[in-house]
């Protein structure tokens, strides 16, 4: 999709409008483009109304010219959910269209807030319905696909700043860019693979982006991050990035650290085969925060953001750890390994602590397909969050609503963390049968230093069966990060 900010005049082909059910839409101010009379008489007809979520077409046979009318119900009840359902039906009908110019009328809004979700819910939903992964499909001499155009949407009563379009634009390409890291099969997205991805992104968009081997992850005596590392032939690779968007404040540095596990076999705590088939979709928190640091990098932010990114496979092998193993980590704590497939949080403990120790980072949000638990409590629906600290919370609260991706705050109090005690080392990787999303992100929590933290566990939001990933996390967490924008 190609966007700009379009002109009456230039009015050939598609247009599409809305109306309000107890005030219609002003037809008359575009006489110059369309055969106004002919379409009132269809609305007529038709007894249109403009009611919610109503939609209808018409064709002018003689200039070949279509229109597609959407209704948003009552002014004076409109809401961004409404808004939002709306545009996932027209973004839907959009798609299907032959034209490759389609012209969209902004309706009038007396709340600014509603304008800018209306923006915000046209882009996203015509990037989503645009989006798929068939680039393992065969493609056959007489598919039409191959012929494929991107279409041009031109914005017609736009009275917005070009910068917000762009915004809008640079946030939706940022989702394509994590479902596209996400649904790579692991055979092609390898923690090489995964580097070298993110060091062609961050060429593309201005952010710096660094890669070391085994060795340096050694060196670093990030014992818990290589314990999970070692039993695969792919070796593991540590991905950070860095945009300074900010140099006067670095005091003041946040850091993005994403699960990076391109394949979970469960190790010696072996999954099912079913349970494994979607395993290539356990990096989805790295492939988070490497698109919404493209995105803060596009928009030059005026942020200081670090991206850490464990990047590794969970396999079976006689180097592999095991149950009941005993593990160091970066941080120095002694770990009692009773499940090999709590895996990621081992991971992530050990980039938490790079991030906090190596980095400066001054605020920790980790982001993981962490939990079965997480899917059982909250569905598909809902992020699950653990967090130290209430302000920070809020800020997250506030992506939310702008990122329209939900999320729901999961208690910490002391009696869960005790449940991670262990006989015999500092901790346990598990807390038992019980509450296993709270105490998950809690052991994670463990090691972040006392910094301001937040851990969402995007284990029920990241991945659709039929769909494959959404794309879930990139755009929570541009907006958190645009928020502390200074």
């Amino acid at each position: 999709m190609n966007y700009k900010i379009g002109s009456l005049n230039d009015v050939k082909k598609y247009i599409v409008f809305f109306g309000y059910e107890d005030n219609s839409a002003n037809l008359a101010q575009y006489d110059d483009s369309l055969s106004i009379e002919k379409l009132n008489k269809f609305i007529e007809l038709k007894e249109w109304k403009w009611k919610k979520e109503a939609s209808a077409s018409y064709i002018d046979v003689e200039t070949g010219q279509e229109v597609m009318l959407c209704g948003l119900g009552k002014k004076d009840k409109l809401t961004k959910v409404i808004l939002r359902q709306a545009m996932a039906k027209l973004t839907a009908a959009i798609a299907k269209v032959k034209a490759e110019d389609i012209y969209v009328v902004i309706p009038e809004f007396e709340d600014k807030e509603l304008k800018v979700a209306y923006i915000e819910a046209l882009i996203d939903g015509l990037e989503s319905v645009e989006y798929d992964f068939i680039k393992y499909k065969e493609k056959k001499k007489d598919d039409k696909e191959d012929e494929k155009k991107d279409k041009n949407v031109n914005l017609l009563n736009w009275d917005l700043c070009e910068h917000f379009l762009n915004e809008c634009v640079y946030v939706a390409k940022a989702k394509s860019i994590t479902k596209n890291l996400v649904n790579e099969p692991a055979n092609v997205m390898t923690p090489q693979k995964l580097a070298d991805t993110t060091k062609a992104l961050g060429e593309e968009f201005g952010f710096k982006v660094d890669v070391y081997d085994e060795n340096y992850i050694q060196e670093k005596k990030m014992e818990s991050y290589w314990s999970v590392a070692m039993g695969s032939d792919l070796m593991p690779r540590l991905i950070v990035c860095k945009y300074m968007g900010n140099p006067d404040n670095k005091e003041d540095i946040i850091a993005l650290v994403g699960k990076g596990l391109t394949y979970d076999s469960g190790g010696y705590a072996i999954k099912t085969a079913s349970g494994m088939a979607t395993m290539k979709s356990d990096m989805g928190g790295s492939a988070a925060v490497i698109g919404a640091i493209t995105a803060i990098a596009r928009m030059k932010l005026k942020v200081n953001v670090v991206c850490v990114v464990a990047a590794c496979e969970n396999m079976i092998s006689g180097r592999a750890y095991r149950n009941g193993d005993i593990i160091g980590s970066m941080a120095g704590k002694h770990i009692e390994v009773l499940n090999t497939d709590a895996e990621g949080r081992l991971t992530l403990i050990d980039a938490v602590t790079y991030a906090v120790r190596e980095m400066k980072a001054t605020k920790v949000v980790d982001i993981a397909t962490l939990t079965g638990a997480a899917l059982v409590a909250l569905g598909s629906t809902r992020t699950a969050v653990v967090s130290n600290n209430d302000e920070f919370f809020a800020e997250l609260e506030d992506a939310s609503e702008q990122a329209n991706e939900k999320i729901w705050r999961l208690p910490h109090d002391k009696e869960y963390k005790d449940l991670l005690k262990s006989d015999i080392a500092d901790l346990k990787n598990i807390g038992g049968r019980y509450a296993g999303t709270i105490t998950a992100g809690l052991f994670i929590g463990e090691f972040v230093e006392e910094k301001p933290w937040l851990h969402l566990d995007i284990a029920g939001t990241s991945w659709n069966d039929k769909k494959g990933s959404t794309g879930h996390g990139a755009k929570l967490l541009y907006h958190l990060v645009k928020n502390t924008e200074k």
